[in-house]
């Protein structure tokens, strides 16, 4: 399997994956939205809240607000030396307090860490009036999109297969299957459709440029045939700011092998065959 980048950023990637067959794509996708952990806020010790939410819509808010996550310093409450207590290494906590007349925002959320604050620090939580405050005091811990939401690491995860479109020498270039691609994929040169150069991999497989040819075409016969490739595929990923879209992808590639590995081991104590 081979991975190669169209374009990349902290929070948005795009890149195709050769190689492969739909199931692992799949398994990939699912693992980059559920299998990645990130911190969120889970426990929230309220010692004032006058605002017009309820104590659980105000906490529901606060978990939603995505966390700047360091997997390096971070560990699994399951899974720290603290056994749950929580511990700086297992858990992140932060303190608000704001009194109106005034609109709460994600930088009012004090962290103690300062590498564990909010991602944007102008995402609006409640609106004060005067006399109205909220002081809390809040902790954040990893986990995955399995157990909730506000614990996905990406906020769109999606994949299509990689598309492959042939054209014959018959095309006469009427320029029929140009007229219909609706994003642009064809063009016409030297008195045939062409694909554009860049624009391959936008093409949706709608297949609007094949009913174009057939219906200006004599008989049964497509100039222009456009079919998905079965193992290779483009993904389109954004993520939450929480982590790096390329730390996303690597996590999830190293637990889809831990999972494989630990798959292996199971099946050799079934069969009785020796561990790999």
């Amino acid at each position: 399997m081979e991975i190669s980048f169209v374009r990349v950023s902290d929070n948005a990637a795009r890149f195709a994956l050769a190689g492969a067959w739909p199931a692992f794509a799949n398994s990939l996708r699912r693992e980059m939205t559920s299998g990645v952990p990130t911190l969120a806020i889970e426990d929230v010790r309220i010692y004032d809240n006058t605002s017009v939410l309820f104590d659980e819509m105000l906490v529901h808010r606060l978990g939603l607000i995505p966390l700047r996550t360091d997997l390096r310093s971070h560990v699994p409450k399951d899974q720290c030396s603290c056994q749950g207590a929580g511990c700086p290494a297992c858990t992140a906590t932060y303190t608000l307090s704001v009194e109106g007349p005034r609109t709460v925002y994600s930088n009012d959320l004090i962290p103690q860490d300062s590498t564990s604050g909010p991602v944007s620090e102008n995402i609006p939580i409640v609106k004060l009036s005067e006399d109205q405050k909220v002081v809390i005091e809040a902790k954040a811990h990893l986990s995955t999109g399995k157990d909730h939401a506000k614990w996905q690491a990406t906020t769109a995860c999606g994949y299509k297969n990689y598309p492959v479109i042939a054209i014959d020498e018959h095309c006469d270039g009427c320029g029929m299957c140009v007229d219909e691609c609706p994003r642009g994929v064809l063009g016409t040169e030297d008195g045939k459709a062409v694909v554009l150069p860049g624009k391959l991999e936008d093409c949706s497989l709608c297949r609007l440029c094949e009913r174009a040819c057939l219906s200006a075409s004599i008989g049964s016969e497509y100039s222009i045939r456009v079919n998905p490739d079965p193992e290779r595929f483009i993904f389109t990923v954004e993520g939450d700011g929480s982590l790096p879209v390329v730390t996303v992808l690597s996590t999830a590639v190293e637990n889809l092998k831990k999972k494989a590995t630990d798959l292996e081991a199971i099946l050799a104590d079934v069969s009785g065959k020796e561990k790999p």
